[in-house]
């Protein structure tokens, strides 16, 4: 839809990155050490641990915390126990909201974002409640302005889907999340300047927002990553660029 931002919730990802880069530093070195401990301490026969490694760097987290990660997850305590749980349910003006989280502790995790749904207004739903409205898939952001048949060109062989841009010309390459690493590795190979590339919830349909709307979510989504065991929160609203505007400053 022309003049209307769907990569909202990846501008609206990117600043929180920027602005809280400690913790998701604190995040991203939990899912490391998880991911070594689950799977093993070697990127190559581990590609969860790939993953997870790949996402601190492209937000540039220290080498030196990268392997006290690792380390960390090669020698956990057997007492220390982590779980995947993804959390659904509705924030304000109806929008879908899926809470990715990774904790030590069901309980808590649970009643922690039940309240920031209901703090928010929203209502936090039972499974497949709005899971449905998601797809997962790989995310492969590249530099903006590359030629895009190129870059499927580049990636296609390798498991690519789709590429597409946005208004500001930035790209991106999707593909299954089981050949992300390949798919990422062909485009690099070829020349390309991958900034992020991560396995996501894309939602098959959005709400559009108001300036208010977008104000309300987005404080929502803020309150629920503010949360040691919330890994990431997807959300299926769009907004005009007008409205983008109004709230990010351009």
């Amino acid at each position: 839809m022309a003049g209307h931002s769907k990569w909202a919730n990846i501008k609206h990802r990117k600043g929180r990155q920027d602005a809280k880069r400690g913790i998701l530093f604190s995040k991203l070195s939990r899912a490391i050490t998880v991911a070594a401990k689950q799977g093993g301490p070697d990127p190559d026969s581990n590609a969860t641990l790939t993953q997870a490694i790949q996402a601190a760097k492209d937000v540039s987290m220290p080498k030196d915390n990268i392997e006290r990660a690792v380390a960390k997850g090669a020698g956990s305590a057997e007492g220390e126990n982590f779980e995947n749980i993804v959390y659904e349910g509705y924030g304000p003006d109806g929008v879908a909201l899926m809470v990715e989280c990774l904790t030590d502790n069901r309980n808590r995790t649970a009643a922690e974002v039940r309240h920031g749904f209901t703090r928010a207004g929203g209502s936090l739903g039972t499974d497949g409640s709005v899971a449905w409205m998601f797809n997962r898939i790989g995310e492969i952001q590249l530099a903006a302005g590359v030629d895009e048949d190129e870059a499927l060109l580049a990636a296609a062989d390798a498991g690519a889907d789709d590429v597409s841009s946005d208004e500001d010309g930035q790209v991106m390459v999707t593909c299954e999340p089981a050949v992300l690493i390949a798919v990422r590795k062909a485009l690099e190979e070829a020349g390309f300047t991958v900034e992020r590339s991560e396995s996501v919830l894309r939602p098959n349909n959005t709400v559009e927002l108001d300036q208010a709307g977008l104000e309300k979510v987005l404080r929502m989504i803020d309150a629920l990553e503010e949360l040691d065991d919330v890994q990431k929160v997807s959300a299926n609203f769009e907004a005009s660029d007008e409205v983008m505007e109004a709230v990010y400053g351009g």
